[in-house]
């Protein structure tokens, strides 16, 4: 069953697109960066994080719980998007997008999520177990995006 939840979060860099890509594409550095994945493994022999078919394994964590999902790199466009999706039985449960624009000489990063299926174990997970998900998902997401933009800036 699809589920209408979505979010995004904007931040803009005082960095150029390709910098920025750089080191968001790097998603084995994940664990330094969200409040909530704290490990990300390359599967399958993955050349790169940032191909288009690669897979990975994310840990993560909320307070006392613990889970991991296997993803897969959908998008992998340098200085433009980076894209991946949580990957259950086969089937996409969560789109990740990362979209990067131009603007003010940096670039504005927008972090998306899109539930594409929500099985109804995840969505009792959700809603009973981890209420007010969709509003720490979106303070996640922010914490993540300006810890990256951290690393980029200092970069100069």
């Amino acid at each position: 069953m699809a589920s209408s939840r979505t979010g995004e979060v904007k931040v803009h860099f005082d960095a150029p697109p390709e910098r920025v890509w750089s080191v968001l594409a790097d998603i084995e550095r994940m664990g330094e960066w969200s409040p909530e994945c704290y490990r990300v493994q390359m599967l399958g022999g993955a050349s790169s994080p940032a191909s288009v078919g690669a897979r990975f394994k994310g840990w993560n964590k909320s307070g006392l719980l613990r889970w991991s999902m296997q993803c897969e790199v959908k998008a992998a466009d340098p200085g433009r998007e980076y894209t991946f999706a949580t990957v259950r039985k086969g089937r996409e449960v969560t789109r990740w997008r990362y979209m990067l624009q131009p603007s003010n000489g940096g670039t504005d990063v927008t972090e998306s999520f899109e539930a594409v299926w929500w099985p109804l174990d995840v969505r009792f997970f959700e809603d009973i177990v981890m209420r007010g998900r969709d509003r720490q998902r979106e303070q996640g997401m922010r914490a993540t995006l300006e810890r990256i933009k951290a690393v980029v800036q200092a970069q100069r």
